[in-house]
Parts: C-alpha cells; structure tokens; sequence
C-alpha cells in the first residue's frame, strides 16, 4: 500500500436515496460536481447523502499522488491505527461517520437506541439491527433546516387535543382525557405517562381509524386554507407537507406530539438515544456515531418495530428552544461537542477579510470538508500543498497541524472527530 502523506484529499461516496433533492436543487450533488467537474449531475436523479468515512455501505476512498482513488480509507485506517489517535486505535477504525444530507421528502419517524439496548436488540434480531453500538447524531443546518424533535411540552399537546377533534379519536379518548387532564397538574411523572399512553394509542390505532380521521383532517384544512381562514393551529404547513408525502400515515398525526423545529444555518439539533425525531426539509451537515441502528414507526416503507419504539423513546417533554442544541463559539471556531465520545464537529470560518487559517492538531484522525472558499491546505508531512474548492473533502491523522490559505474572499470548513478536549479559551 502507497505511503501516504498525514493529510490527504478523499472521494466520497454519494447515496441516491428517494428522500433527497433532485439534480442542482441539492448541496449534496452541487458540492460533488464542484469538487469534481467530472462528476455528472441528473436533474432527475436524487441526490440524498454525501457519505465521508469509513462505513462499509459507502466507504471513502484516498487519492493518490497519481489522482487514482484506488485506496479504501477503511482497509488504510486499520493498517495505520496508530494514526487516528489513541482512543480509536483499539478499534483500529473511525468511531464516527460525517455526512451532508439534502432532504426533499420526510425522513421516518424514529429514535435511535442507547448502548445497552442496541446490544440486546442486536443479539435478538441481527438481521434487522445489524451491529450492537448506540447511534447518537447531531445534524447542523447549511441552509435553513426543519425537523421534528423531542416531545412538545405537554400543554401544547393537550391544546391540539382539545382543539382538533380528528387528532383526538385518533389517539383514542380516554388516553386524551388523560393527557389533558395531566397538563394542569405539575407532576413531571404523571405528564410522562400521559404522554406514552397517548402517544401509543396513536401509534397502535387502527388504519382503518387513522385514515378516516387524517382524510377528515385535510378535507378541513384545506377548506379552511381555500377560504382564507387561520390554519396556523394545525400546524397545516407541516401537516400537508408529510400528508402529501406519505397519504394517510400515522406519522401525519405525530407532529401534534413533536416539536417542529426551524434551523437557520449554523444551528443544530444533537439526536442522543431515545429521542424521536424526522428531517423534514433542508440540507445539513450530519455527524453520527458509526452504526445502522435505527428504530422506525412511521412516514416510512421500511420495517416499522412500533411496540419497541414506543417503549424505548425518552418522554420527557422539551421547548423548541431545548430541542436546539447549543455549541461553543470562540473566534472564528464554533465547537458542536455533544456529551459522547464518539464524535464532535467544529466549524471553523476563516472571515473574508483574512487570508489563513489553522486546523489545530488534535489527538483524534479528522475528517474536513469545505462548504465556502477556495485556497489551500499544507502541513510538516505533505510536500505539496492540497488545492481545496467548495466541495473538497480531505483527512488529518491524529496530532497533525494544517495551515489553511485562503485565495478566495472567506472559507467555512466542518471538521468531524472524535471528542476531544477543547483548547483552552
């Protein structure tokens, strides 16, 4: 295998999933083509997730001084452990997987399982749950991002109980009575088990039930909409957007339970074990934990497993603002450093009217891609320097530092390790 450089330009693999966004309408497809002008761009084709990293569905590959991307990062980082950093070299593989999504279509309703359960799961059904680690994810907006995450505050739930008769039968009524009576009490414990009662009431109704109170729903609100009347109480952008998507799901009737949250670009959402969430629209960087486990009931073909998820999933109720994860900015570096080890994110923007900047060296293997800017990357161990453009995705081994130089006015780069300790202020 060729002797490689400390730091070194990587191809990516790019995942062509239905959900994406069609052809130039998606970051995922103009990032590739202006990485690489010979990669070819189908306006009919979709153009879901820009995969960097070392999982096995869709493995990055090192290119070499000759331009071939012939070597699988995943067979290199196993052959040079001691090059990703100590905590990762027991593994001798990347703890984490970095990504950009493009989300067009709604993404299942799901929640991912803590380490002990996927264990279980993983020995009870290996065919479905296919590894046995935990799947945190923290998903960081490029452009202005939705998704739902977390259970709404209880009220919020018990108002659109009260309000939408639909939403009601559909979770049965004394599981609503409940609910709502729950929501004028402050008892935390009586709120939780109001809302996994309600919530699975929902989630275990008849279709026959769902569909008939969901086609009532959307003939009202899209009578209401014609007339001109406030169908903001429904949240009917939401509601028409996934009805439309996946017509007479129970998951239609979920966003009266989860928070819709709203990103603008740069903030995030951390995704940690038992939570239930959906992307809904949007493109962002995502960073996850290097895992398959997915646990799924609704806006989705895939297999559902509706009885474990409603047992396993955190019912605890969060604000919107609770939902959004809060990084730490210092400078010109915003740190996204959840409290897991496998993974953190840091964002670092060189403004525009500098002319460098400094990839500090940490003890972990990183991986780096360029969302704005042109310039280049050197360090001690490369002879040449890497010529970077919008789209340019590029590996740091452990304890490597890489001085950044900007050609172009201002770069923005995400860098994806494992979670180190931050550097002094």
């Amino acid at each position: 295998m060729e002797q490689l450089p400390k730091v070194f330009p990587l191809k990516c693999a790019v995942q062509n999933y239905l959900w994406g966004k069609k052809g130039h309408d998606s970051e995922v497809a103009k990032l590739s083509v202006s990485a690489d002008p010979s990669f070819e761009v189908d306006d009919n084709t979709t153009y879901a997730e820009l995969w960097m990293g070392t999982h096995p569905n869709g493995p990055s590959r090192i290119v070499s001084s000759s331009g071939d991307a012939d070597i699988d990062l995943g067979n290199w980082v196993q052959k040079n452990a001691d090059a990703i950093g100590k905590e990762m070299e027991k593994s001798k593989n990347l703890s984490f997987l970095f990504k950009v999504l493009s989300v067009k279509t709604a993404l299942s309703i799901q929640a991912h399982p803590d380490v002990v359960l996927a264990e279980k799961i993983h020995k009870e059904k290996p065919e479905i749950y296919k590894d046995p680690n935990h799947k945190p994810e923290m998903a960081i907006a490029l452009t202005p991002f939705k998704g739902l995450c977390g259970f709404r505050p209880i009220k919020e739930v018990a108002e659109f109980l009260k309000h939408i008769e639909e939403f009601r039968t559909a979770v049965g009524g004394q599981c609503a009575v409940k609910l709502m009576t729950a929501s004028k009490c402050m008892d935390p414990k009586l709120h939780k088990e109001a809302m996994k009662n309600c919530f699975t009431g929902l989630m275990k109704q008849t279709k026959e039930v769902i569909h008939n109170q969901l086609s009532s729903l959307i003939d009202k609100v899209t009578q209401m909409e014609k007339e001109g009347q406030d169908i903001s109480k429904y949240e009917a952008e939401v509601l028409l957007k996934v009805n439309k998507e996946f017509p007479g799901d129970v998951g239609c009737f979920a966003i009266y339970f989860l928070n819709v949250v709203n990103l603008k670009p740069g903030e995030a959402m951390f995704l940690r074990a038992s939570l239930p969430h959906a992307y809904l629209s949007g493109d962002c960087i995502e960073c996850m934990a290097c895992s398959d486990n997915t646990i799924r009931a609704g806006l989705t073909p895939k297999l559902r497993d509706v009885n474990l998820l409603c047992e396993m999933l955190d019912y605890n109720s969060l604000s919107v603002a609770q939902a959004k994860f809060r990084p730490i900015q210092r400078g010109y570096v915003t740190y996204y450093k959840p409290d897991i080890e496998d993974f953190m994110v840091t964002k670092v923007e060189i403004p525009a009217d500098s002319t460098s900047g400094v990839l500090h060296s940490m003890d972990s293997a990183s991986i780096c891609i360029v969302i704005q800017g042109e310039g280049q990357a050197s360090s001690c161990s490369l002879v040449t320097a890497l010529d970077l453009t919008r789209g340019s995705v590029f590996f740091i081994a452990a304890n490597e530092e890489v001085h950044l130089t900007v050609s172009s006015p201002g770069m923005t780069v995400f860098r994806a390790s494992y979670s180190v300790r931050l550097p002094s202020a």
